[in-house]
């Protein structure tokens, strides 16, 4: 493993998806999966994410996208909130999913609406959670 790049990727993924997503993650690591988090924090997030050749905002885009269409329900409402800390706002992510209906198909449209859905409220919530 490439320390520098894994510790790069690990800032980035913690800039992104926030420190709570990324320490349950690494919280759930063992003998089996320790290599795929590595895996994912290297080269994922340090060597992709780390590129200097498109902004973060525009990655989240490509990967609501890849993700919803794929079906990934964990993943992109993680990606959901990483979209909203790169700077997307609610209606851009709408606008990524009803194009995702069109290329993608319709389900996963819908599911992606109903997971980014959860995604505002939870958002939602702790933001007022804050202010109590």
């Amino acid at each position: 493993m490439d320390k520098d790049l894994y510790d790069k990727g690990m800032k980035i993924r913690r800039e992104v998806l926030g420190d709570a997503y990324v320490d349950r993650a690494l919280a759930k690591s063992n003998a089996f999966n320790e290599p795929l988090q590595e895996l994912v924090a290297t080269y994922c997030w340090g060597w992709t994410w780390g590129r200097e050749g498109l902004p973060r905002r525009d990655r989240s885009l490509i990967n609501l996208a890849m993700i919803a269409i794929l079906n990934r329900h964990n993943e992109l409402k993680a990606h959901i909130r990483g979209a909203l800390n790169n700077g997307l706002s609610r209606e851009e992510i709408r606008e990524v999913l009803l194009q995702v209906g069109i290329y993608g198909g319709i389900p996963a449209a819908v599911d992606s609406f109903r997971i980014a859905n959860e995604a505002f409220a939870e958002l939602d919530n702790e933001a007022q959670e804050k202010l109590d």
